[in-house]
């Protein structure tokens, strides 16, 4: 699933990160290249246009030798078992910040237990269908759910949905902006991204902590909502499309 990643990685860049790399199955290579010129790419082992397992320990030589600062895994890598093993065994091999979203976050779920994740401190963001997967029952409680998320993941939960929360262990945010126009697929590729490269940013020079963690978490969910606020006054929140929210990213920081 390109169309996630790209929009992800044009996230992040929008996001204000300096340099963004794609890790991509080589099949998919090109056709990311061609939709995001502004991000490198790399291209790892695959099987059918999806990761093989083996790709994960090349996705963190790769990441190590260019002494990345953070890292996202999940949007696009779907749900195959080969992909499920590749983020189960990136998340496990790979020490540097982390936000973890998606496909990732099912193969969590579906993976064994405890969670074995060395990124770290990291920003999950499930919706409540993944939470529920984590969980093992379905969310009632939004509030007890995302504070149950963050002890049980041992990072920022940011449990979406209408008033998405951001919750840190401690302390719990509920966010007051955006609306039905976030509803349709792509627009948590868009968080994702933002989440990512807002926290590169904040953790290189506030230090990567769960307060710089949670801080991003929270700024990027604001700003993706009020993004949505913005884009449904222009299009009508049935019209708008997930890669039109970054349209509006300058005018909702500088409401900011």
């Amino acid at each position: 699933m390109g169309g996630a990643a790209i929009l992800a990685a044009r996230a992040a860049l929008k996001a204000g990160a300096g340099l963004v790399t794609v890790a991509c199955p080589e099949s998919e290579r090109k056709i990311i290249a061609c939709a995001l010129p502004e991000a490198l790419t790399f291209g790892a082992k695959c099987s059918g246009g999806t990761f093989t397992a083996a790709a994960a320990g090349q996705v963190a030589a790769f990441a190590r030798d260019k002494k990345m600062d953070a890292f996202l895994i999940g949007p696009g890598i779907g749900a195959s078992k080969a992909a499920r093993a590749f983020a189960l065994k990136l998340l496990a091999a790979l020490d540097i910040p982390a936000v973890v979203d998606a496909d990732a976050l099912n193969a969590l779920a579906a993976g064994p237990r405890p969670f074995k994740i060395k990124a770290s401190p990291a920003i999950f963001t499930p919706h409540p269908g993944e939470a529920a997967r984590l969980l093992g029952k379905k969310v009632t409680d939004r509030p007890v759910a995302a504070a149950a998320l963050a002890r049980l993941l041992g990072g920022t939960a940011v449990l979406k949905g209408h008033g998405t929360l951001v919750c840190d262990g401690k302390n719990i945010l509920k966010n007051s902006s955006g609306g039905p126009e976030l509803a349709k697929g792509g627009t948590g590729d868009v968080l994702a991204g933002l989440c990512a490269g807002f926290y590169a940013q904040n953790g290189l020079a506030r230090g990567f902590t769960p307060e710089t963690a949670s801080g991003s978490a929270a700024l990027a969910v604001f700003l993706h909502g009020l993004c949505g606020d913005l884009a449904a006054k222009k299009y009508t929140a049935r019209c708008v499309l997930a890669g039109e929210l970054l349209d509006f990213l300058p005018e909702a920081l500088g409401y900011l």
